[in-house]
């Protein structure tokens, strides 16, 4: 496939619409070419198992790998990120979550979570592995308020991981701000789902150990700012006669 030369520059939703997974795939690669062999192995290697362990998977209208290419893409150049545990990070931010037995791959031990956890920190190193901790969310009290328990637990897991804080805001904003590529009944529901986190992400971003720079935390409060302005014109709107 034919890509333009601009793609470099093109916003992520226009690529998604106009070249799909193989244009996020190309934009990934012009990405990582700022990397060193060895990160640029090691960030293959995490795309590779994205794509394997999500291979099944579909968002909305997409392939599930449409969200993680985003993701890491957005931490990149974005937010100029250049940790590459991070990036690592960002791509297998659900696997453990949405795939825990597929990654531990048989590995002995009662809970999937820890097991899947486990392998990944012997694939990518324990840094990887507790940055995709942070943000996977724990088993959920039925007789609570779902919502309300995703919030408490991004509260405390964000308060002490700052580089999940990049992480999940890039995961958020793919999800929040994107809320207008939804369809359905799920437009609703993801707004109320996510329009509470946008004060805890202006609080966490705000924070002077978040590692990112003033420029790129100016740039996130922009996409909160937009992602307010698109939870209200869903949720706001007055009850028809």
């Amino acid at each position: 496939m034919d890509f333009p030369p601009h793609l470099g520059s093109m916003p992520m939703h226009a690529i998604t619409e106009i070249h799909g997974e193989p244009g996020l795939l190309e934009r990934f690669r012009l990405e990582v070419q700022q990397f060193d062999d060895d990160a640029r192995t090691r960030l293959t290697a995490a795309l590779d198992l994205a794509a394997e362990l999500h291979r099944d998977d579909r968002r909305v209208r997409e392939p599930y790998l449409n969200h993680l290419l985003r993701v890491a893409i957005r931490l990149m150049h974005h937010y100029q990120v250049r940790d590459v545990d991070v990036i690592v990070a960002g791509l297998l931010h659900d696997a453990v979550e949405d795939h825990p037995s597929e990654l531990a791959d048989g590995a002995p031990g009662a809970d999937p979570t820890a097991a899947a956890l486990a392998a990944l920190a012997a694939r990518f190193g324990p840094r990887v592995a507790t940055l995709v901790a942070a943000v996977t969310n724990p088993r959920y009290d039925p007789a609570r308020d779902r919502n309300a328990q995703y919030r408490e637990h991004l509260a405390v897991s964000l308060d002490r991981e700052p580089w999940a804080r990049v992480i999940k805001v890039s995961d958020f904003t793919d999800n929040g701000v994107g809320v207008i590529h939804t369809v359905g009944p799920k437009v609703v529901s993801s707004a109320r789902k996510y329009r509470p986190l946008v004060p805890l992400f202006r609080d966490l971003i705000g924070r002077p150990d978040t590692p990112l720079s003033l420029p790129v935390k100016r740039h996130i409060f922009g996409q909160l700012d937009l992602a307010e302005e698109r939870f209200s014109a869903i949720l706001d709107q007055p009850a028809p006669n």
